[in-house]
């Protein structure tokens, strides 16, 4: 078999009030900060150099918006959307926390049903491995890049480097960031891990 020769480029869109803030922001549509639109305006200079087969998006405006800004103009699919948190939408970690008394985290804990029924992790890690298949014949010949969220984009790359989706919780990708995911001797490897224009 014929080893891909196209680098899988996830893209984090710039901060939004609730990001900075912390609080999960799966379904809430707000749109970036201004300190966002400029950390979009930046990923531009990340991103010379590489030869786009496919751009996609999340259907969510600022993740539409940090692909415009960047100067990328995707095609949006669905399944790039964030994680939809139920009933810890818009609330911090910490509050969570204090409300349910133990250490919770959403990859080993889950989350509970609200104004939307939630997923479950493995519902999450399915969409990305939808989005792999789709992009899997540009990567065989040039790269990908894929314009998305903080908790997607980590699971997208635990399922490309064919780990369970729980490895997700082991990377950090900032808002403004990129990642990128290649196949080198046969094995799927980050080459490049929440990076940005400023460091």
């Amino acid at each position: 078999m014929t080893e891909p020769q196209g680098r899988l480029v996830l893209i984090r869109h710039g901060q939004t009030e609730w990001s900075a803030s912390g609080k999960h922001t799966g379904m809430t549509d707000i749109p970036l900060t201004e300190q966002g639109e400029a950390e979009a305006r930046a990923l531009a200079s990340l991103l010379t150099g590489y030869d786009f087969g496919a751009v996609l998006s999340s259907p969510l405006v600022r993740a539409r918006r940090t692909a415009e800004l960047a100067g990328l103009t995707a095609e949006i699919d669905d399944d790039l959307r964030e994680w939809d948190y139920g009933g810890y939408e818009g609330r911090t970690t910490k509050e969570i926390r204090a409300e349910l008394g133990h250490d919770w985290t959403v990859f080993a804990d889950g989350v509970v049903p609200g104004a939307t029924p939630g997923e479950l992790l493995e519902e999450v890690a399915a969409r990305a491995a939808r989005v792999l298949a789709k992009v899997a014949p540009v990567l065989a010949e040039r790269d990908v890049a894929l314009v998305g969220h903080g908790h997607t984009s980590r699971i997208l790359a635990a399922t490309y480097l064919q780990q369970q989706p729980r490895f997700a919780g082991q990377l950090l990708l900032d808002s403004g960031t990129i990642g990128v995911l290649e196949v080198e001797r046969e094995v799927p490897a980050i080459r490049l891990w929440n990076h940005r224009a400023d460091r």
